[in-house]
């Protein structure tokens, strides 16, 4: 479980590290072309893991439904849109909307599923999130006018 863990939180490190970088490169060019570079070199780096560690295409994805596959272009808008949102609101603020719109779906599609939990606390972690950036908001608001 520790294993899954840190897994969890390296994730949650590399996300910030990516917005980041692509952000950066929003400011350079465009949103539109950070989120094509980001997508074409993780391509490439894909899809020569995929050759090397092999299993590319495994025999089962075929047979997947259609929208199996929305997730390619569901993570186009997501790296264009954070790309877009970081370089203009903050890194602050654009995690905690992500993390916010990612609690707030997740407890949904829980409560849709039969997901056993508790509606309150899932609302609490939604507000504590809210809450952060708008004492974010506030705090830069303050050192701004001094």
């Amino acid at each position: 479980m520790t294993l899954f863990i840190l897994l969890a939180c390296l994730g949650g490190v590399l996300v910030g590290l990516s917005r980041q970088l692509n952000g950066r490169l929003s400011i350079s060019t465009s949103p539109l072309i950070a989120s094509f570079w980001n997508h074409a070199v993780g391509f490439v780096v894909l899809t020569c893991l995929g050759l090397f560690v092999g299993s590319l295409l495994p025999a089962g994805a075929a047979a997947a439904p259609w929208y199996a596959y929305l997730g390619g272009p569901l993570g186009v808008v997501f790296v264009a849109a954070g790309s877009w949102a970081i370089a203009r609101i903050g890194a602050i603020n654009s995690a905690l909307l992500i993390i916010g719109g990612q609690m707030v779906t997740g407890v949904a599609f829980d409560y849709i599923s039969g997901v056993p939990g508790s509606l309150w606390a899932n609302a609490g972690g939604i507000v504590l999130i809210v809450g952060g950036m708008i004492i974010s908001r506030e705090r830069r608001k303050v050192d701004r006018s001094q």
